[in-house]
């Protein structure tokens, strides 16, 4: 079995990024602590997963976000077999969105 991330280090650095107030902040932290290539990389994981949860074909997702195939099936892995965290994440997007819109 891989390396487990539940470590003191990760848990301090989610703890340092539960600290961040604003998509400004965000920006700055994590192109101090991540290369270009490795936000791009994530950035492009959820926009798979946002776009498989919408019943897009993976054709579709493959052409609109350039992921590999590999990549958009690890992401539906996680959809389908993981902790429901994009599930979570995306949910809370769309209830803070549509709060702002009825304001």
């Amino acid at each position: 079995m891989g390396k487990g991330i539940r470590t003191e280090e990760v848990e301090q650095l989610f703890e340092a990024i539960q600290t961040l107030e604003t998509t400004e902040e965000c920006f700055t932290f994590f192109e101090d602590v991540c290369t270009v290539n490795e936000i791009l990389s994530i950035a492009q994981r959820f926009q798979v997963a946002r776009m498989l949860r919408e019943h897009h074909t993976y054709t579709e997702v493959a052409e609109a976000t350039g992921a590999s195939t590999a990549t958009i099936s690890r992401v539906n892995r996680s959809l389908v077999y993981g902790n429901d965290s994009y599930e979570m994440v995306l949910t809370r997007m769309e209830k803070n969105k549509s709060e702002k819109t009825e304001k």
